[in-house]
């Protein structure tokens, strides 16, 4: 599809603004969608959901005036959406924006959708048995993850890595995916990306010092108490959703319910909201730094950076 976009916009490829939280990847896609006449395009797990927008750090109602964003508010809280999803999702909007002529930019800090992009990942050869998933779901009910996460690493110890323990959904939907097919992650991936990518690709992710890093992310959180973060986690702990909806896992909103039962104190429940939010960017970086041809941009350099160079 290298002449499709080419032919169309111009550019060779699509460029996809990538990093960790916090990092400034908002601002950074705006002003390259504006300097290339593009359209962005999120590629975030949790601003698909709607009703969602100050604890996931949606781009607010002037910057989308600024520029058009897409993927964004997709689903409610109460729906599955997986990667596969997703992809079906980007796939449409990008052909409905090369219809137009227009340079789709991606900008997003979900890892696995950045990955399938990047790799044209297919799904079609890896169908989980839902039937088994829901059977891992019962035995977490009963025994927790501790025994579903080692096994989960039996199967595969590379999962180590990139599964963290307490991402319950994940570890089940993992395990019962290597269950169903008897095959290892790495195997899987290689099956999926046999093609090659749909579209041609150029990622860039903002690199900045890690105590700066982290000095953001305390700064954002204190920005979405001020923007109404609470008045958000207080909705979506009143729809009542079940514990392992993707959703109600959102860092940002579940780090809050304590407060909002009246289980621990605000500040409490602010401070882990924090931390758990620099243990995110740090697992951000880490898989970011796993994947090949990304172009790490210095946080010093972002105002003079020419990602039209790469395109």
């Amino acid at each position: 599809m290298t002449d499709q976009v080419k032919e169309k916009t111009g550019y060779r490829s699509i460029p996809i603004i990538c990093g960790p939280t916090a990092s400034g990847k908002t601002g950074f896609s705006i002003h390259v969608a504006r300097a290339l006449g593009g359209e962005i395009c999120c590629c975030d797990s949790m601003q698909i959901y709607r009703h969602l927008s100050v604890g996931t750090a949606k781009p607010t109602e002037e910057e989308k005036k600024q520029v058009p964003h897409h993927l964004i508010d997709l689903v409610e809280p109460d729906t599955p959406f997986h990667v596969a999803a997703y992809l079906e999702a980007a796939y449409g909007k990008i052909e409905e924006l090369l219809s137009r002529g227009v340079l789709p930019v991606f900008c997003g800090g979900t890892g696995q959708y950045v990955q399938a992009l990047q790799k044209g990942f297919s799904f079609d050869e890896a169908p989980v048995d839902r039937t088994i998933e829901q059977k891992l779901w019962e035995e977490f009910e009963t025994d927790g993850i501790e025994p579903l996460y080692s096994r989960l690493l039996e199967l595969d110890p590379e999962c180590g890595e990139k599964i963290h323990k307490n991402n319950t959904k994940r570890v089940i939907h993992t395990l019962a995916l290597l269950m169903t097919v008897s095959k290892t992650t790495r195997e899987i991936r290689e099956d999926s990306t046999k093609e090659g990518p749909r579209y041609p690709f150029t990622l860039f992710a903002i690199d900045w010092p890690r105590e700066e890093l982290y000095r953001r992310i305390n700064m954002r959180v204190d920005v979405m108490l001020e923007e109404g973060i609470l008045d958000e986690a207080g909705w979506l702990l009143e729809q009542n959703l079940p514990d392992n909806c993707t959703a109600m896992q959102a860092i940002g909103y579940k780090e809050l319910f304590p407060y909002l039962k009246g289980e621990k104190s605000l500040k409490e429940c602010v401070d882990l909201l924090k931390q758990h939010s620099r243990n995110y960017a740090k697992r951000q970086l880490t898989w970011f730094r796993h994947m090949d041809g990304i172009n790490w941009i210095p946080s010093d350099e972002l105002g003079n950076y020419n990602v039209e160079a790469y395109l």
